[in-house]
């Protein structure tokens, strides 16, 4: 399995991006950020964030 296909949990995705966990719950709700809830915490998929990030979607 690919290290890229593992689930990041919301800290790991902040520091990646460089973004506070208000962003990005902000993002998840109006810019369709690529994530995934399980139980009560959200996951994200690094492949799915890049070609999200890719497409111009993360721009303020």
């Amino acid at each position: 399995m690919d290290i890229k296909d593992r689930y990041y949990s919301m800290p790991e995705i902040c520091k990646y991006l460089g973004i506070s966990r208000d962003t990005a719950l902000r993002w998840i709700v109006t810019k369709n950020m690529p994530a995934h809830k399980i139980g009560k915490n959200w996951k994200f998929k690094i492949s799915e964030i890049d070609e999200w990030v890719n497409k111009g979607q993360a721009e303020e």
